[in-house]
């Protein structure tokens, strides 16, 4: 079976001279698939995502993109690669614009944008609407929207996000996901962290359920939602 195009593969590591977050995790997405990430609090989510992102010290295993080793690259390089990251807090320029935040997630480009600000206006028409509003004056969900969107001005064949729908209501919620579904159809690798774990898992290509920074269960979003140890252990359901 040939390889998924992003790969964090057998990783173990954690923060500076800490002890070990990881332990032997892998998490892996094709392109245009959507990966999702879930497991309880503590559970070493987004320290998977940092750790495939170049965030923190991966002392066993690799990180593999289209079937070339970047483990030792920093976070930059990997921009340069291909690789967005939407963090969870502090996402945005509160006092720029929102036109000014996806202008500047274009920063390593020298090509015109004018074509990628416009499908990003596509995405989410409520951001052409407030594109001279600073982002900061921003419902939650719009900010996420200007997030992901700067992020998508990279032009990235991986975009990778974490809790994209955290703080937002549920309406925004269903929102935020049929738009990452249709970022993922134009052929981008989506990897993302979430604590909404049932949602999440209804859009899943593939699932990961990591408990203490470990491989629990592994598997499509429907079959982990039809797992009875899954929906008992992390779902609240039988």
């Amino acid at each position: 079976m040939s390889e998924k195009y992003l790969i964090g593969d057998k990783m173990s590591g954690g923060y500076g001279r800490g002890p070990n977050i990881l332990h032997g995790c892998t998490i892996a997405c094709d392109k245009g698939e959507i990966a999702v990430i879930v497991g309880p609090n503590g559970a070493g989510k987004s320290t998977a995502m940092k750790a495939v992102f170049g965030m923190l010290d991966v002392r066993e295993g690799a990180v593999r993109l289209g079937g070339e080793d970047i483990t030792g690259l920093s976070p930059q390089a990997r921009v340069g690669k291909g690789m967005a990251f939407v963090p969870q807090t502090n996402n945005i320029f509160t006092s720029m614009t929102v036109e000014e935040n996806l202008e500047m997630g274009a920063f390593l480009r020298e090509d015109d944008m004018k074509d990628s600000m416009e499908q990003v206006y596509d995405l989410f028409p409520i951001l052409k609407d407030k594109r001279r509003q600073a982002a900061g004056e921003l419902s939650g969900g719009q900010r996420q929207q200007v997030a992901v969107g700067r992020a998508l001005m990279t032009q990235p064949t991986v975009l990778m996000l974490d809790e994209p729908t955290a703080g937002v209501s549920p309406i925004v919620m269903d929102e935020l996901f049929d738009r990452i579904i249709e970022v993922a159809r134009t052929g981008i690798s989506i990897l993302m962290v979430e604590q909404n774990a049932r949602q999440a898992l209804e859009i899943a290509d593939t699932g990961y359920v990591l408990v203490q920074g470990r491989n629990a269960h592994t598997g499509t979003g429907k079959d982990l939602l039809e797992d009875p140890e899954v929906r008992r252990t992390f779902l609240g359901g039988t």
